[in-house]
């Protein structure tokens, strides 16, 4: 017997059919999530390369693929930066001469993280998505180029501001300090400022910046010029091994970026602003361990100005060194001193000298060394070379 379906129950079923097909094409959330966004494959009319700046991650996290798009964005930034950095290598040579004290270094990898942060200010996730078949969070971040364009610019201009009231008062000014503290500051704002010039290359569709009308190399060559003909230092050592120690420690304030003369010692040549004088002492102890040698350093230093004999500051330091001889006790003490201390100490110097951070006050007497005589120490087994 055949069964007669009524039109408006065939009508019904056709209409169910055609939803349930729909969904299954469009993949609408009630069966497995939303569609498959088109920047999954690579392009979206509604997420343009013209109008944002754009980072994709994904992985079975969606916190982690969030991180992984935020720092594809990065990439691009520091990638720009890295390229830029040989416009400031007169600069950044310095500043990696000098060590890795993070207090006063302005490193290329500093620089790229202080403007890719400012810049990673503006970028915000876009969109998201979860691919149940695969277990993978798809994530979208993406800066929009306009409001990135305008946040940089308002940056810059405002490093521009300091810049130049920094220059103008370094030109203007009489003290031999102030002058070099103002060019020191000015120079490390510029470079600053050129790495968010390299920011701006990016963010903008046409690559162009937003040039300084100052360069890096320019304010690091005038600032060298007048350290070399207006503030040279002098170093004057006294005490055990004093010749290397004194040698190491006019290397590191080269390393510096200082300038060291000899007319303190010889009387020839320019005459010094500052002095670091000081003494140093290595003597031999006994501690009571039947295989070992032990020696005690000690050593203190002043920075003094030559004319007025105005003492700035002064740093004493000391330490026990031992080996299985005096002689070679000796020895290790004596590398500690050239490579620890000396270093430690044109870092100091150079701190005072740039406005950074002042020197340590002076003791009286100095806290150093004891003031009783001491006994000889024979000199080292091979006298180190750095």
């Amino acid at each position: 017997m055949t069964r007669i379906v009524p039109a408006s129950r065939r009508g019904a079923r056709v209409l169910l059919l055609g939803l349930l097909g729909g969904l299954a094409l469009t993949g609408c959330s009630w069966f497995g999530g939303k569609a498959k966004p088109a920047w999954v494959d690579g392009g979206s009319a509604e997420f343009s390369s013209s109008q944002y700046l754009l980072g994709e991650g994904q992985s079975a996290s969606k916190s982690a693929a969030s991180d992984q798009a935020y720092a594809a964005v990065a990439r691009i930034f520091k990638a720009e930066v890295a390229a830029q950095a040989k416009d400031w290598e007169s600069y950044l040579l310095v500043e990696t001469r000098g060590g890795s004290n993070a207090e006063r270094r302005l490193t290329l990898d500093t620089i790229t993280k202080v403007s890719t942060d400012k810049v990673l200010e503006n970028v915000t996730v876009l969109d998201a998505w979860y691919d149940a078949s695969k277990g993978l969070h798809y994530v979208l971040a993406g800066m929009h180029r306009g409001q990135g364009e305008t946040a940089l610019l308002e940056k810059m201009r405002e490093l521009d501001r300091a810049i130049e009231s920094d220059l103008t008062d370094a030109r203007q000014t009489a003290d031999k300090l102030t002058k070099v503290r103002d060019l020191r500051r000015a120079t490390r704002t510029l470079v600053m400022r050129e790495a968010y010039n390299a920011d701006l290359r990016v963010i903008r569709p046409s690559g162009q910046g937003s040039p300084s009308a100052y360069h890096v190399n320019d304010l690091t060559n005038e600032l060298d010029q007048f350290l070399s003909a207006n503030l040279l230092l002098a170093v004057e050592v006294a005490g055990d091994h004093a010749e290397p120690i004194q040698r190491s420690l006019t290397e590191g304030l080269i390393r510096e970026g200082l300038h060291v003369t000899h007319r303190a010692v010889n009387g020839d040549g320019a005459a010094p602003e500052l002095l670091v004088r000081g003494t140093v002492r290595i003597w031999p102890i006994e501690v009571g361990d039947p295989k070992f040698k032990y020696v005690r350093w000690c050593s203190d230093f002043e920075v003094v100005e030559s004319v007025s004999q105005r003492v700035l500051g002064a740093l004493s330091r000391g330490g026990k060194e031992g080996h299985l001889s005096d002689r070679e006790a000796t020895a290790k003490a004596l590398r500690v001193i050239q490579q620890e201390f000396s270093s430690d100490l044109a870092k100091a110097i150079a701190s005072h000298v740039f406005g950074e951070a002042p020197l340590p006050a002076a003791a009286a007497p100095p806290a150093g060394c004891p003031r009783d005589p001491l006994p000889v120490t024979p000199g080292p087994a091979t006298p180190p070379s750095f």
